[in-house]
């Protein structure tokens, strides 16, 4: 049975716009200068110029939204870092390139917006429940350097030992890079932040394909 139409538009669609409303206000709020403490119920309603009821329409408490806005951004960041890695593999992978493709594809997410690394980075710090998320985020991330470092060594075979300890300890180290980056605590340009988290991929390609 088609929803019934209200105002020129079906009742689905009025209800999924009022829910892409939230997200944004969501985001923004999120993303701004403070993170998570600044999205509540009410603080949302009121800049989406909802009612609350609207609100729990879509979302079941102020965490439902706070997570779903966190996978948005870490959705959007895995496939740009995925499409990156992807094309710089080509046939006749290079560890160099690879490298550069992905810290330059993340840098130009974290640039181009910087609500969404506040978001991905720096929320999770100070919310509990975004920081399960983004412990539970952190996997996929690992599994795209893994990738990168199968390839670099010329074998895209499933993870080998040494790839995924490689791939995890490379995750927390350049996590920390950003996060310190971005809260500003880490005075480097972005230029050189690249250059030296390029290295630091790049030498680790020896030590994720070392067999003991």
């Amino acid at each position: 049975m088609s929803s019934r139409v209200w105002g020129g538009t079906t009742l689905d669609v009025r209800r999924e716009s009022r829910r892409e409303k939230l997200l944004e206000v969501g985001f923004e709020l999120l993303g701004g200068p403070d993170g998570a403490s600044a999205v509540t119920v009410r603080s949302v309603c009121r800049h989406a110029k909802l009612t609350d009821r609207y609100f729990y329409e879509s979302f079941a408490d102020r965490d439902e939204l706070l997570v779903a806005v966190y996978d948005q951004v870490g959705a959007e960041a895995r496939d740009v870092l995925a499409e990156a890695v992807a094309e710089a593999v080509g046939a006749t992978p290079d560890p160099e390139r690879v490298a550069r493709a992905a810290v330059e594809a993340f840098f130009g997410l974290l640039t181009a917006d910087p609500r969404k690394g506040r978001v991905l980075l720096l929320a999770p710090m100070t919310d509990t429940v975004l920081n399960v998320r983004a412990l539970g985020l952190m996997p996929m991330f690992g599994e795209l350097i893994r990738v990168q470092l199968a390839a670099a060594n010329g074998s895209p075979e499933p993870a080998e030992l040494e790839q995924r300890l490689t791939a995890s300890a490379l995750i927390g180290a350049l996590s920390n890079l950003f996060v310190r980056w971005l809260d500003g605590t880490l005075e480097v340009s972005e230029h050189d932040l690249t250059e030296y988290c390029v290295r630091l991929l790049v030498h680790a390609v020896p030590l994720a394909g070392h067999t003991p």
